[in-house]
């Protein structure tokens, strides 16, 4: 199991798919996963996050969670690529559509067989345990259908992005509040938005992601 989990700052993306698929940048198939940025369209974060994969000499194909209409779909086309990437955006739309036909079993599994998984924010949160702490930062009644917040389980701790308070939206306060409430009952990694989680089948270790 291979995943890269991002707050914000995408250095240590390169490094890590070359690794984990011994592919240059212009051979690797990477799917890009938009869901959690369906509610902020053309918005400048998203915008930034999509073309600087471009930027890194990467070719992303968009892949919609909502619009997939079986599982078995989902799965060929999970298979058809080198890597995936979740992108950052509103955690509880994008679990929500994942869970909604059974996909994200069959994204945890796809992982859990060796598909390298790149999350970053939302995409991060949903890597982990639960995503219950991050009700404090995005909005759950954006998805309605969603009837628990547990995330996918490949990393036993809840993640908590953007912990050093630099994003506005996000305010030293609000982080602080989110680890008063949820700590110590969920076990919670605050990760900066210069930092990464890497982990492996053997390791966790954070690592500078600038």
């Amino acid at each position: 199991m291979n995943l890269l989990l991002l707050s914000w700052g995408a250095g240590a993306l390169p490094g890590f798919l070359a690794r984990t698929t011994g592919k240059t940048a212009e051979q690797t198939r990477l799917g890009y996963l938009n869901d959690a940025a369906l509610p902020y369209e053309d918005a400048e974060f998203v915008n930034i996050d999509r073309y600087r994969l471009i930027d890194f000499g990467y070719r992303p194909t968009t892949i919609t969670a909502r619009d997939v209409p079986t599982a078995a779909e989902f799965a060929d086309v999970l298979d058809g690529l080198d890597a995936l990437y979740v992108c950052g955006g509103e955690t509880f739309v994008l679990l929500g559509n994942l869970r909604a036909r059974g996909l994200d079993e069959v994204l945890v599994e796809k992982v859990r067989d060796g598909l390298p998984y790149i999350g970053l924010s939302a995409g991060t949160v949903i890597a982990g345990a639960s995503a219950e702490p991050v009700s404090l930062m995005d909005d759950p009644s954006l998805a309605p259908g969603l009837t628990d917040h547990r995330g996918l389980g490949l990393v036993g701790t809840s993640i908590v992005p953007h912990a050093d308070g630099r994003i506005e939206l996000f305010p030293p306060e609000l982080i602080a509040e989110v680890s008063r409430v949820y700590s110590p009952r969920l076990q919670l990694t605050l990760l900066h938005d210069d930092q990464a989680l890497v982990v492996s089948d053997d390791a966790i270790d954070i690592v500078e992601s600038r």
